[in-house]
């Protein structure tokens, strides 16, 4: 009786001490993937030299003026980054956010974005721009209905690679193929009142 009792201790220790190393091995792993993490949230410092973070955008920006895309600048964006895309929306519109620019593929050496875009599928640099909510390609500026301040929000994002999507893509499609790659983000907002 004592060896099978001996032979039962042990496998019951040899149970019980692959148990603890699973458990250890899990553990591992999970700190690891909450470092990555928290490397992926990492964030970027967006500006615009026409509007401050939280103030008004001026009317040359919107439907009411020139309807043309402000100037930004961001800083450096983490190692790694093989692209930036930049997602402008309101998401204050009645019928739901509405999305105003969607451009993508932009040089990772990229600081920033001129004054006035044009509104063309490729610019000259390579970055593709997407379908905004109105039905067009490029910048759409804010034209809220009378009445609220709506907030219009331009956030940027850090990409570990390129997207391979077409021109014209959508938010949903870059947002879509953006996941898993973002290494950073930043965001600057605007409001407007008609």
């Amino acid at each position: 009786m004592k060896v099978n009792n001996c032979r039962r201790w042990r496998s019951l220790c040899r149970v019980s001490l692959l148990t603890a190393l699973g458990l250890v091995t899990i553990l591992l792993t999970s700190c690891r993937a909450g470092e990555q993490l928290e490397e992926r949230g990492k964030t970027l410092s967006i500006t615009s030299p026409a509007f401050q973070e939280g103030s008004r955008i001026p009317d040359r920006y919107t439907s009411q003026g020139e309807d043309v895309s402000p100037p930004l600048a961001w800083n450096e964006p983490p190692a790694g980054t093989q692209s930036l895309a930049l997602i402008m929306d309101d998401p204050d519109a009645p019928g739901g956010v509405f999305t105003h620019w969607v451009i993508f593929n932009i040089p990772a050496n990229s600081r920033g974005l001129p004054e006035a875009v044009p509104t063309e599928y490729q610019l000259s640099d390579g970055s593709l721009q997407g379908r905004n909510d109105f039905g067009r390609i490029g910048y759409g500026g804010p034209s809220p209905p009378p009445g609220a301040v709506h907030r219009y929000r331009f956030t940027l994002y850090a990409l570990a690679k390129s997207l391979d999507l077409k021109a014209g893509a959508s938010k949903k499609q870059v947002l879509d193929a953006m996941q898993g790659h973002i290494l950073a983000r930043g965001e600057l907002t605007g409001v407007y009142q008609r």
